[in-house]
C-alpha cells in the first residue's frame, strides 16, 4: 500500500470522529514518527511504499484513535516550550496555556538568577525541566502526589540532562516546604466537575482525573492550601504564579487579596481566557 492510498484509508476510518484538519494532524505526526517523512513528503512522494512493520504501526495507531486515545499518549511524547517531554496515562498532557505561564516566570527574573524554584503538581515535569533549561544557576524541586507520574518526570529530567529535586506528596496533607523558595509555581487540578461537560472524551476517558478534577463546591481547595504554604515559604520579593480556571479569576484573585497578597496581576491566555495569576506576599526594594 502507498503512503497516499494509506492516508484515505486513514482519514475515511477517522470522519466524523475528529475534524478533517485534526486528522490530518494525527497522519502528519505517525508519518514523522514511523517514517521520518515531513509534511511535504505526502507530496513529493505519494506513491512511496510502505513496508508491513510501518503498516502494522499505523493500524495499532488508527486502532487507538478510533478510541479517542490523544495521540501524545500513542506516541509516548508530546512538545512543550519546544523540547520534547516523554508522556503517558499517568500524566496530563502539557498544555499551550502552560507554556505561556512558563514564559511569564522567564520573563519575570534574569537569566543567571541564583534562584530557588518550587513546582507543586509536576506532573510530566515539564515546567521546571523547561524553567532549568533556561535558568541554569536555578536550584529546582517538584512536588506530586503520584509515584508513577514522577518516575515519567525523572525520565524527563534525565533525557533533557537537568537536576530537578522531585518530592512524592500530597500537598494537601504537607504542613511546611523543604525551604523557602524564590518562586513557587503550581497548574493545580482545577476543572469543576460541572464543567465535565465541556471536556472532550479524548481528555475525560484518558488524561488522569486526579491531575484534573476538583468538587463543585470548593473549586479554589488547591490555590488556598499552596497560598497558605507561600506565605510561609516565600523569600523576600519571592513571586507565586498559578494557572487558574478561567472561570474562576475574580474569586482566585480575591481569595490571594484576602491572604495578604500583593501585586496581584490576572493574565488572559492566547484564546483571550482568564488563566494566569503573578503575586507577591513579602514585598521588598528589589526584584528577584
Amino acid at each position: 500500500m502507498t503512503l497516499k492510498e494509506y492516508q484515505n484509508l486513514f482519514s475515511k476510518t477517522l470522519s466524523g470522529k475528529y475534524p478533517q484538519t485534526e486528522i490530518d494532524t494525527f497522519f502528519f505526526y505517525l508519518m514523522e514518527a514511523y517514517l521520518d517523512f515531513q509534511r511535504i513528503d505526502l507530496v513529493l512522494r505519494p506513491n512511496f511504499e510502505l513496508s508491513t512493520k510501518v503498516i502494522i504501526e499505523f493500524k495499532r495507531a488508527l486502532e487507538a484513535l478510533t478510541k479517542e486515545i490523544p495521540i501524545q499518549y500513542i506516541l509516548g511524547e508530546t512538545e512543550f516550550y519546544g523540547y520534547p517531554f516523554i508522556v503517558n496515562r499517568h500524566t496530563l498532557i502539557p498544555r499551550p496555556e502552560t507554556e505561556e505561564l512558563v514564559a511569564w516566570i522567564l520573563d519575570s527574573v534574569a537569566t543567571n538568577a541564583k534562584i530557588q524554584i518550587m513546582d507543586i503538581g509536576t506532573g510530566t515535569g515539564c515546567i521546571p525541566i523547561t524553567l532549568a533549561k533556561n535558568l541554569p544557576k536555578a536550584n529546582l524541586f517538584a512536588i506530586d502526589i503520584s509515584r508513577e507520574a514522577l518516575k515519567i518526570a525523572t525520565k524527563n529530567a534525565q533525557q533533557h540532562e537537568v537536576k530537578i529535586q522531585f518530592i512524592e506528596k500530597n500537598i494537601l496533607e504537607i504542613t511546611n516546604l523543604p525551604q523557602k523558595f524564590d518562586i513557587i509555581v503550581s497548574n493545580p487540578p482545577y476543572v469543576r466537575k460541572l464543567e465535565k461537560i465541556e471536556i472532550k472524551n479524548n481528555v475525560l476517558e484518558h488524561e488522569p482525573h486526579i491531575a484534573l478534577f476538583v468538587e463543585d463546591d470548593n473549586p479554589l481547595l488547591f490555590y488556598d492550601k499552596i497560598a497558605d504554604l507561600s506565605k510561609e515559604h516565600l523569600t523576600k520579593n519571592g513571586l507565586l504564579f498559578f494557572e487558574i480556571n478561567q472561570y474562576l479569576g475574580t474569586e482566585t484573585v480575591e481569595m490571594l487579596h484576602k491572604k495578604g497578597f500583593k501585586n496581584i496581576e490576572l493574565r488572559r491566555d492566547i484564546f483571550g481566557k482568564d488563566r494566569m495569576i503573578q503575586c507577591t506576599f513579602n514585598e521588598g526594594d528589589e526584584k528577584i
